[in-house]
């Protein structure tokens, strides 16, 4: 596929989709608040990985993450060990450090419930993050699970926070496989717990040297849909070289673009940390690489093969963030890249 024809698969996929629901979804739950009972009225940011509530001298992190029904029909143990590693993730990629895990867990009957609680009993053992409390309903007519995560960052990697001229890096474990005949890269399963753990102190360490302005786990929309998410809630543009991305061997490019990987983060540095940020990752075995850059313009474009593309403009639709496109002063809405 050219650039062009990339950029249309990636704006028509699923995951894509999930996250411009999320425009929706605030729209609806903005105009049923009162006036000035927002959270942003209380100074807290909607487009992060996490809430972050000023505490301190620091931030509280406050996440939750739902798990599709059909990935815990089919693979109960991993949606559940899934469910605290993103989590987790969320956690790490603003700089922060998870404190304890609370789970909903429906089930019919508790037999059907019990892979999936191994699953999360796994991933709290080996990310060291306890899982302390929570509800369950055994008598359900469906398989339901969300987890909701507690953390704390001294310096916080907003997503709030890239500029233009900075460059984003991509920085993802390579050793792993795909959970057939999901888009799931499961680096994690098999590490060390250990090595897990010493891998995400990466992020909390570059927030507290100031090596890195913002971050943001990579998510079901996959490299370029988290890209977008985290470029709209900084109000910038930029260019994504997808032919940068560090990529497995033999996998398809497009599949690698839709994929959600264990451990990858986008993040937004500026070019003179550049050379050590990577150093950091790369010395811990995680490949990380600039794939493009940031600018002040409201589009986004993908470069490949030579050849380049519009895949987002933030002044004719929003992403994620319902007012964004309003706030550009764009003429009329259109379709993007249209």
């Amino acid at each position: 596929m050219n650039a062009a024809e990339l950029a249309k698969v990636l704006r028509a996929g699923r995951g894509f989709g999930h996250k411009t629901d999320i425009a929706g979804m605030l729209s609806v739950f903005r105009h049923a608040l009162p006036a000035g009972q927002g959270a942003e009225d209380r100074g807290i940011a909607l487009g992060d990985d996490c809430a972050a509530i000023p505490d301190g001298d620091g931030h509280l992190l406050f996440a939750i993450e739902g798990m599709v029904g059909e990935f815990l029909r089919t693979m109960p143990w991993f949606a559940g060990y899934s469910a605290v590693m993103v989590s987790v993730s969320d956690i790490y990629a603003m700089g922060g450090r998870p404190l304890a895990v609370v789970d909903a867990i429906w089930s019919d009957g508790i037999d059907g419930a019990a892979d999936v609680i191994r699953g999360m009993a796994a991933a709290s053992a080996a990310y060291g993050v306890p899982v302390v409390g929570g509800h369950s309903n055994a008598r359900s007519d469906g398989a339901q699970l969300a987890v909701a995560v507690l953390g704390r960052a001294r310096r916080l990697l907003s997503s709030f926070a890239a500029r233009p001229g900075q460059h984003l890096l991509m920085a993802v474990d390579l050793r792993g496989a795909f959970e057939e005949p999901y888009p799931y890269w499961n680096a994690s399963t098999s590490a060390p717990a250990e090595r897990l753990r010493a891998d995400l102190e990466i992020l909390p360490a570059l927030a507290e040297a100031g090596l890195c302005a913002a971050a943001k786990d990579i998510s079901m929309a996959g490299i370029a849909g988290t890209a977008l998410m985290l470029m709209e809630c900084s109000r910038v543009g930029g260019r994504i070289d997808l032919d940068a991305v560090p990529t497995p061997p033999d996998v398809p490019l497009l599949r690698w673009l839709s994929a959600f990987p264990s451990y990858g983060f986008l993040l937004a540095v500026d070019e003179g940390h550049v050379a050590e940020v990577t150093a950091r990752f790369q010395a811990r075995g995680i490949a990380c690489a600039s794939i493009g850059q940031f600018d002040g313009t409201t589009r986004v474009s993908i470069a490949h093969e030579g050849e380049s593309a519009l895949l987002w403009d933030f002044a004719r639709a929003a992403f994620i963030l319902p007012e964004q496109a309003a706030g550009f002063e764009a003429p009329e809405p259109v379709t993007p890249g249209a």
